[in-house]
């Protein structure tokens, strides 16, 4: 692509800036861990909010939802929930409350609160790193993918597009590896900024180009509905048949059986807390419980408007301006014997004169900024399980804190060079995100469920569920796709599931349980709801004044009314873009009820406005 002199001055501009900001703090992260992995405790929740929302804004996920928004139109709402994006709601009604209490570094410090020192404990331990560098390193993959075939359309040279990736995250590295949360934090906010600003500038371009009667007029009957059937409802027929076959291919044409594995998935994978990577780090950053809470809220006000304005607006843009670009490109790769690339909907979009000079820049720079926060919050979070977790707990305890920052880079450097090297070997996004969310996630849900609600659960169990489902996450898979091919990986998820199970509740009951002055402290501490009468009566027999957590009825109403209210939040941008009017009022009543809900309900109930100090887990 041949961009103008001054949308490659702004996207220079913005490199330089965002590599020179990271490097400017890096002073700051090379005090100890807290200050590289965690920025101290010292960044206020609302920026904190804002970096995570904007690490969650990438640009391989993004190429995938304008790719679902055009091919499923108002029903892609739901696909999301993969993930799950509801798994947000979960956190801010209640468990970043329980995860802050905890006053750890990483997820497997946390297992110390949970299952204390013994051998269990340390195999738990080991079992949630290996965890987090496994998920880390599928999430480099996925980025590298991604950003490779954002560049390979939108780059003017003529490079593979895995060689344009190595490039791009090698300079993204530079800043990341060196700087740690805080040049993170700051980078990203810059990056935010810059995003919302050209997404809401998109959607209004394509509200003014494009008429409703110009859109109602390509796509297919249902394509405008939120609602399905048994099917999708969604036929293309003419010029775009060809996205029919894809839809075939993705394995979700029995839509109701799929959202409701996606529902049962996304309320398990919710439970368990968030995975070991950056999301979890944001809440661990906080300064306070009542903190974490509102910075999960921040999550989801800041992210979906302006992001499905953008998907919305690109969409819109590719089903009318370039109809015909688009259908002439697919055609080609049919004819060449290739499989069309519905991925690249969105750097097509840019290619094209639909966008004015200038702005065209700012979304490319924006677009980079998408993926280099999404890949710098990432690399960020890995090392601290090497370092913490591996080095300085079982290998040099009294390492200094210049050793253990300076170690910190040299891990961060060789998680990237994995996760690139498995980038090389992926296919095409939609393959990696099934992956993630449909099988390693899979592997994940049933032990970190039972750690907070089951007093029983122990260290052994906890070992033996994870080890069991990462395994089931890296052969079922494939054995599934052997036996039935073009099988939607998330399909897998139930057979993964119940091989955690089955090796949580062996390993919990061929062991003997966790001390009971841990579960005491644990109880004490976290507060959780559940099953925990046994520990809860210990408890409540030394310290009468204790006050149990009795608000599981009312966080999950919170949560019902929660994900309806972020629901809302999809909804509604990609209403107004397309001009569905009914949509529009239906989308503002339900966001306003459901707010004045949440006030009384959830942020009258949050715990006061009290910082607390991290200690050592004991």
């Amino acid at each position: 692509m041949d961009l103008p002199i001054l949308d490659l001055g702004i996207i220079g501009v913005y490199l330089v800036a965002t590599i020179l900001l990271g490097l400017w703090v890096s002073k700051r992260a090379s005090r100890d861990l807290d200050s590289y992995f965690l920025g101290g405790k010292t960044i206020p929740w609302y920026i904190l909010g804002i970096s995570n929302a904007s690490g969650q804004f990438d640009i391989t996920g993004t190429m995938l939802l304008v790719y679902w928004c055009f091919a499923y139109g108002l029903k892609s709402v739901w696909f999301p929930w993969v993930w799950p994006t509801f798994n947000q709601i979960f956190l801010m009604m209640y468990l970043a409350t329980w995860l802050r209490r905890s006053n750890v570094l990483t997820g497997a410090e946390w297992i110390q609160t949970r299952f204390g020192r013994g051998r269990g404990a340390n195999l738990a331990h080991i079992s949630v790193v290996v965890f987090a560098l496994v998920t880390v390193i599928g999430f480099i993959a996925y980025a590298f993918k991604g950003i490779g075939k954002f560049a390979d359309i939108l780059l003017p040279w003529d490079l593979d597009p895995n060689t344009y990736a190595l490039i791009i995250l090698s300079i993204t590295s530079i800043y990341v590896v060196k700087g740690g949360m805080h040049s993170v934090v700051l980078t990203e906010v810059l990056q935010f900024t810059l995003m919302t600003v050209v997404s809401i500038a998109v959607g209004i371009i394509a509200i003014v180009h494009v008429r409703p009667e110009a859109i109602d007029a390509v796509v297919p009957e249902g394509w405008r509905s939120l609602w399905f059937g048994w099917t999708m409802d969604i036929e293309w027929t003419g010029a775009f048949e060809m996205i029919q076959v894809k839809m075939a291919e993705d394995g979700m044409s029995l839509f109701s059986i799929f959202f409701g594995l996606m529902v049962f998935k996304g309320i398990l994978a919710s439970m368990a807390g968030p995975s070991p990577n950056y999301d979890m780090q944001r809440v661990l950053a906080t300064r306070s419980q009542r903190e974490a809470s509102l910075m999960s809220a921040t999550v989801n006000v800041a992210l979906y408007f302006p992001r499905y304005m953008l998907i919305a607006g690109l969409t819109v843009l590719a089903l009318v301006p370039l109809r015909e670009t688009l259908v002439q490109m697919w055609s080609a790769a049919v004819q060449a014997g290739n499989k069309p690339d519905f991925e690249q909907i969105l750097p097509v979009v840019i290619q094209n004169p639909v966008i004015p000079t200038g702005l065209t820049g700012l979304l490319l720079a924006g677009l980079l900024a998408a993926f280099m926060s999404t890949f710098a919050a990432t690399v960020n979070a890995g090392p601290a399980y090497v370092v913490n977790d591996i080095y300085k707990r079982f290998i040099n305890p009294q390492a200094p804190n210049r050793t253990q920052v300076r170690l910190s880079y040299l891990v961060s450097a060789i998680v990237v060079v994995v996760g690139i090297a498995f980038g090389f070997q992926a296919k095409n996004i939609l393959d990696i995100t099934m992956w993630i969310v449909g099988g390693l996630y899979g592997g994940y849900v049933a032990a970190n469920v039972l750690r907070w609600h089951w007093w029983r659960f122990n260290g052994y169990g906890f070992f033996w569920g994870l080890v069991a489902g990462i395994a089931g996450a890296l052969f079922v898979p494939s054995l599934v796709q052997r036996c039935w091919p073009g099988t939607n990986t998330l399909y897998t998820f139930p057979p993964i599931l119940v091989l955690s199970i089955v090796g949580c509740l062996l390993g919990t009951f061929l062991s003997k349980p966790e001390d009971d002055e841990v579960l005491k402290s644990f109880y004490r501490t976290v507060r959780p709801w559940g099953f925990w009468g046994p520990i809860r009566a210990k408890v409540v027999a030394e310290d009468p004044s204790f006050r149990p957590n009795e608000d599981f009825r009312r966080d999950m109403f919170n949560i019902v009314i929660g994900t309806i209210w972020q629901t809302t939040l999809v909804v509604l941008p990609i209403c107004l873009v397309i001009r569905e009017s009914k949509g529009i009022v239906i989308a503002l009543v339900v966001l306003v009820v459901t707010s004045v809900v949440l006030k009384r309900s959830w942020y009258d109930h949050l715990p006061p406005a009290e910082p607390t100090v991290r200690q050592p887990a004991s």
